[in-house]
């Protein structure tokens, strides 16, 4: 299998976002903004308007067993693990620094670019409206798509550390479609080298 080291040769993120998360984003918004006006009803049909079957497919093309577009080199894998005994405990961000981060990042993937929803956020949706079930295919395909998550650039088992600079906000698939590797060997440029997308996306922090 092919070495890419050269910074032309690698991609921002495994697969480009289509056009439906946008939409699901907008929809979700709706919803909320439905919500806090106190018409549950339209919120209601909102969501289940976002819940497009598109976005689970372009999920599980990233982070599904024998995924097409996430391609691995091995070749450099043995040398960059890092024994257990000199690894720093491996832990996600605390409370205050998810919100650093997010200060920092905003409320979108630094890969792919899609708006993302803390899962604090999502669970307080899910109190007031169900919108997933217990298996995967009963999950909402938006808030599945545009969960945030908290990724480290360099991998704890080779040796990255919890340190803000090290972590960056990332959507599930882009995260889970990574795993533990690093980012020459699945391909990927830094995301750190760009700016963070600016939007007017809040991640749904309004909802009440």
């Amino acid at each position: 299998m092919n070495s890419y080291s050269t910074k032309e040769e690698l991609r921002r993120c495994f697969r480009e976002p289509i056009p439906e998360i946008m939409e699901a984003s907008e929809l979700l918004n709706k919803a909320v903004d439905a919500h806090l006006s106190g018409n549950r009803i339209l919120a209601a049909a909102f969501i289940a308007q976002s819940n497009i079957p598109a976005i689970r497919e372009w999920t599980e093309s990233i982070w599904g067993k024998d995924s097409p577009y996430v391609v691995v080199d091995k070749s450099s894998e043995i040398q960059n693990v890092i024994s257990i005994q000199d690894r720093v405990v491996a832990r996600m961000p605390n409370t205050d620094e998810k919100r650093k981060l997010h200060e920092r990042d905003g409320y979108n993937c630094r890969f792919c670019g899609i708006p993302v929803i803390r899962k604090e956020v999502r669970v307080k949706i899910s109190q007031v409206y169900p919108i997933w079930g217990r298996k995967n295919h009963e999950q909402h395909a938006a808030f599945q798509a545009m969960w945030a998550q908290y990724d480290h650039i360099l991998p704890h088992a080779k040796g990255g550390t919890n340190d803000l600079e090290n972590l960056v906000v990332a959507c599930a698939p882009c995260n889970f479609g990574r795993m533990d590797f690093t980012l020459e060997q699945v391909r990927l440029a830094d995301p750190r080298n760009f700016a963070p997308r600016v939007s007017e996306w809040d991640g749904l922090e309004r909802f009440k």
